[in-house]
């Protein structure tokens, strides 16, 4: 399973699952976005069937950046039946993303 593309539209349902949700906020012109694009892809199939995992690009969809008050990208946050209840800023390797997901599993 690869991550799902999220939009304003598609955002709010989306992220009331009740397994966690992974939602990377990226864009295509930050370079550690990039590096973490495959580590993302490699999360979404390891915990597929355990946590949604999904990206939006901040670019497209600013009223989120803005909402969420993303100010530095990659930044990757867990929701959990619509409630953000974990933020990570910056790269992190796929070991640090996953043993954070995992708590909320």
């Amino acid at each position: 399973m690869s991550s799902i593309i999220l939009t304003n539209d598609s955002f709010d349902e989306a992220t009331k699952s009740e397994k966690p949700v992974l939602v990377d906020f990226w864009a295509n012109w930050c370079g550690p976005c990039k590096m973490l694009g495959p580590v993302i892809e490699e999360i979404a199939s390891d915990f597929d069937g355990k946590a949604v995992v999904a990206k939006v690009n901040v670019d497209e969809n600013a009223d989120l950046a803005e909402r969420f008050g993303i100010m530095t990208i990659p930044a990757m946050f867990i929701f959990k039946e619509g409630q953000v209840v974990e933020k990570l800023v910056g790269f992190r390797t796929k070991s640090q993303i996953a043993s954070v997901l995992e708590k909320y599993i």
